[in-house]
C-alpha cells in the first residue's frame, strides 16, 4: 500500500497545473535548466533497430518521436554502447563509440523534438559479468572483481585494471559528447540491473582494495567518474542515473547498502535519478510480468526521495493513477511509464484531453516488446501492432474509396482488431458474436486479478468501435449458413476462435465430469481439492488462480517443465508464486484416465497411480473452429474470406491483434 512520504522538492516548476484529473503528473518540472512539460518520461528500453553496425536508423527515430507526438515530456533511448576495447557488442545492438553514430543519433533527437518532447540518450560502459558475448566474440568476461560469470558459474571475470577503468570513463565522456553534437537534451548512465557500473556499486561484486573499492564512496567512485566525464562533454545536458535499489535476491544489494551510494552519486553531480529494483537473479522485477501486479517496486523511488534533494522517477507497472499519488504525496517526482507508452504512445496527450478510457492498456505480457528483444528482434507490441511499424503501418482514416461490406464472425481479439482497423480505414463493418458479450476468450482468461489488464482490453475495444460510425455489433446472433447477414456480404472475416479439447489417449470414466479451463473460467464450481491436467500457460495461469482462493492444487504435465513456451523472465514470477501458494507440480507424468475419483497416471517410474481430486480441470490446448468456418466461407462463394486468430492457430493473444491488424490495413 502506497504511504505519505516527504513533500516535493524544490526543483518542480510551480507554473499552474492543468485542471485534470492528473495535476500533479501533468504539471511541468524544471531539471537543470530544461522544462519538462509534465512528468512522465520514458525509461530507456532497448529497441533492437539498428544497421548490423549498431547504428541508429529512421525506423527508430519514428518509433521514439511518436512518444514524443504523444506528450511524453523525456522520451530516452536503450542501451548504447560506449566502447568494445574491453567488452563485445553484439551485432545490432546501439553503440556510440565513433562519430559515425552522430547522424542517426540526431535523427532520433530531431525526431522527439519535433513532437515537443526532451530528448535523452543511454549510455552503456559495459555489461561485464552479464555480457553474453565473450565467447562468440572470442574475448574474456571482465567485471569489477574476479565474480562468477553469469552465464557459466563455474567461470570467474578478471577484475579491469584501473587503466582499463580510465579508458572506459573517457569512453564515456567521449560518447557524451557525441550525444550532445546530435542535439540530445540529457544523457543518463546505465547503472541498473547488475550491469558493469552496478557490479562495482555492490558489496557484493566489489571485493577490490584500490580506489574503487571498500567504502560505498569508493564503490561509487566508477560511476562517480562517469557522471563528470558526461557533465565536462555535454555540459548543457541534464545528467540522470538509473539505478537498482534492491537486488531482489539473497546477497544482493539492499536499499541499505544503496542509501549512500545515491548520495554519493547526488554530491557527484548527478541532476536526476531512476529508481526500480531487480537483477540479472531477478530478472523479472527488471521487466516485471502481470503476475507481479501494479507498482510492485514503487517504494525504491520513495526510499531514495529521503535521502537525495535532485529529482527522482518512480519506475516499474504503473499506471497514471498511481503515478499521480506517488508525486502528490511525495514520494516521487517523474513517473516512467515504459511499456504502457509502447502500448500507447498518444497516453499523456489523452490524460491532458480527459479521454483516459481510451488509452489502450499496457497487459503486460513481455510477449513482443522484452520478448522480442530477447532474440535479438525489434521491439513490437501485443496490442499495438504499430509499435516499431511507425513509418508502414499508418490508418489514414476514411482513406479507402471503394468501401466494402465486411461481415466478422466473432468478437474475440482478432475480430475486434480487424473491425476496428477496417472501421476507422472507411469499410462498413459488422460483428456477429453468439455470445450476449464481446471478448471471445479474453473475458474468460481475463478472469484472475493479476490478468486485469486483459478485461480493460475488451473496454477498451468497446469503446473503440463504439466512436466508429461505419462499424455495428450484434451480441447473441450465431451465423448460419442460411443466413441471410452474408447476402451480400464483399468480405467474409472468420474470428471464431478455437475449443478446448481432451486428447483421445485420455479416458474419460462414467461418472466423470472434468471441468475444462474455460468453464472453470466462466464460473463452474470447484471442490476442495483441484488437478489440472495440463501444465501449459493456461493450465498453470488456473492453478494459480485456484490457489490464492485457497483450494489444494496439483498440476499434471507430461513433459519435464510447465509452462515450458513461457517466456523466461513471466516463468520466473509464475513458478515462485505457485510455490507460495502451495501449488504442486508433478512433471513427467502422463494422464491416463480421468475417474469420478480423481485422475490416474502414470509417473516418472512407470508405475500407475490415483491423483485424488474433487475437480478435474482439464487444460490440454485448445483447437482451432474450422468446421463452421468452413461451411460459411462455402455460403458466401462471392465473398473474399479471411481467417484471423485462433481459427488459423491456437497462439497467443498478440499474434492474433498484429495479424488481424496487418490483414484489415491490406484490405
Amino acid at each position: 500500500m502506497l504511504t505519505a512520504n516527504s513533500p516535493t522538492t524544490s526543483t518542480t516548476n510551480q507554473t499552474t497545473a492543468p485542471d485534470t484529473a492528473y495535476p500533479h503528473l501533468l504539471s511541468p518540472l524544471t531539471i537543470a535548466g530544461h522544462v519538462l512539460r509534465n512528468r512522465v518520461l520514458m525509461p530507456p528500453m532497448g529497441t533492437e533497430m539498428c544497421t548490423e553496425d549498431g547504428l541508429s536508423t529512421p525506423r527508430e527515430a519514428a518509433y521514439y518521436g511518436a512518444r514524443a507526438v504523444g506528450g511524453t515530456a523525456v522520451v530516452m533511448t536503450g542501451i548504447n554502447f560506449v566502447q568494445s576495447e574491453l567488452e563485445p557488442i553484439h551485432k545490432g545492438l546501439a553503440r556510440v563509440d565513433s562519430d559515425d553514430c552522430i547522424p542517426g543519433l540526431r535523427g532520433i533527437a530531431e525526431a522527439v523534438h519535433a513532437g515537443g518532447g526532451l530528448a535523452a540518450l543511454q549510455l552503456t560502459p559495459g555489461l561485464g559479468r552479464n555480457n553474453q558475448y565473450y565467447d562468440e566474440l572470442g574475448m574474456e568476461p571482465v567485471s569489477s572483481s574476479d565474480n562468477t560469470y553469469f552465464f557459466d558459474p563455474s567461470r570467474r571475470c578478471r577484475p579491469l585494471t584501473t587503466e582499463e577503468i580510465r579508458l572506459i570513463v573517457q569512453r564515456v565522456g567521449e560518447a557524451a559528447r557525441r550525444g550532445a553534437e546530435a542535439g540530445f537534451d540529457a544523457i543518463d548512465l546505465h547503472g541498473h540491473t547488475g550491469y558493469l557500473v552496478d557490479q562495482f556499486m555492490s558489496a557484493l561484486w566489489n571485493r577490490r582494495t584500490d580506489e574503487y573499492g571498500g567504502s560505498p564512496e569508493n564503490r561509487a567512485r566508477f560511476a562517480v567518474e562517469c557522471l563528470r566525464a558526461i557533465k565536462d562533454n555535454a555540459p548543457d545536458c541534464i545528467v540522470s542515473f538509473r539505478i537498482s535499489v534492491n537486488h531482489r535476491f539473497e546477497g544482493g544489494r539492499t536499499w541499505e547498502e544503496t542509501q549512500a551510494l545515491v548520495q554519493a552519486l547526488e554530491a557527484g553531480g548527478l541532476d536526476m535519478i531512476l529508481c526500480d529494483d531487480g537483477s540479472y537473479e531477478a530478472m523479472d522485477y527488471v521487466f516485471p510480468p502481470y503476475y507481479l501486479g501494479d507498482a510492485p517496486m514503487w517504494e525504491a523511488a520513495a526510499r531514495v526521495k529521503e535521502v537525495v534533494s535532485i529529482p527522482v522517477a518512480a519506475c516499474g507497472s504503473l499506471t497514471p493513477e498511481i503515478g499521480e499519488r506517488l508525486i502528490a504525496e511525495g514520494s516521487a517526482d517523474l513517473v516512467a511509464l515504459g511499456r504502457p507508452l509502447i502500448a500507447d504512445p498518444d497516453l499523456v496527450v489523452k490524460l491532458e484531453q480527459g479521454r483516459r478510457a481510451d488509452v489502450r492498456p499496457c497487459i503486460r505480457c513481455n510477449q513482443m516488446c522484452t520478448g522480442n528483444a530477447f532474440f535479438g528482434l525489434p521491439v513490437a507490441c501485443a496490442v499495438n501492432p504499430e509499435a516499431g511499424f511507425e513509418l508502414e503501418r499508418v490508418i489514414e482514416p476514411g482513406s479507402v474509396t471503394e468501401p466494402k461490406r465486411v461481415v466478422v464472425v466473432g468478437a474475440g481479439p482478432a475480430g475486434l482488431e480487424f473491425a476496428r482497423v477496417a472501421g476507422l480505414r472507411g469499410h462498413r463493418v459488422e460483428i456477429y458474436e453468439k455470445g450476449d458479450r464481446i471478448g471471445g476468450v479474453l473475458l474468460p482468461a481475463a478472469t484472475p486479478d493479476f490478468k486485469r489488464e486483459l478485461f480493460r482490453m475488451i473496454g477498451w475495444w468497446e469503446r473503440q468501435l463504439e466512436q466508429i460510425p461505419t462499424v455495428s455489433i450484434h451480441l447473441g446472433h450465431e451465423v448460419t449458413v442460411e443466413d441471410e447477414v452474408l447476402t451480400g456480404a464483399d468480405v467474409l472475416v472468420l474470428a471464431n476462435g478455437s475449443h478446448p479439447f481432451v486428447p483421445e489417449s485420455v479416458a474419460v470414466a462414467p461418472g466423470a465430469r472434468p471441468v475444462d479451463v474455460l468453464a472453470f473460467h466462466r464460473g463452474a464450481p470447484l471442490g476442495q481439492r483441484v488437478v489440472v491436467c495440463g501444465g501449459g500457460l493456461s493450465g498453470a495461469d488456473a492453478a494459480l488462480e485456484i490457489a490464492q482462493k485457497g483450494h489444494a492444487v496439483v498440476i499434471l504435465e507430461m513433459v519435464e517443465e510447465i509452462a515450458g513456451d513461457m517466456l523466461m523472465l513471466n516463468r520466473i514470477s509464475l513458478l515462485r508464486e505457485l510455490e507460495a501458494h502451495g501449488v504442486e507440480i508433478r512433471t513427467r507424468t502422463l494422464v491416463k484416465e480421468i475417474t469420478p475419483e480423481g485422475v490416474r497416471v502414470t509417473g516418472t517410474e512407470g508405475a500407475e497411480e490415483l491423483v485424488e481430486a474433487d475437480t478435474v480441470i482439464t487444460a490440454f490446448g485448445l483447437k482451432p473452429a474450422t468446421g463452421v468456418g468452413d461451411a460459411l466461407a462455402a455460403a458466401v462463394p462471392g465473398a473474399e474470406v479471411i481467417r484471423v486468430g485462433d481459427c488459423v492457430k491456437p497462439r497467443k493473444v498478440g499474434d492474433a491483434i498484429n495479424d488481424a491488424y496487418v490483414a484489415a490495413l491490406a484490405l
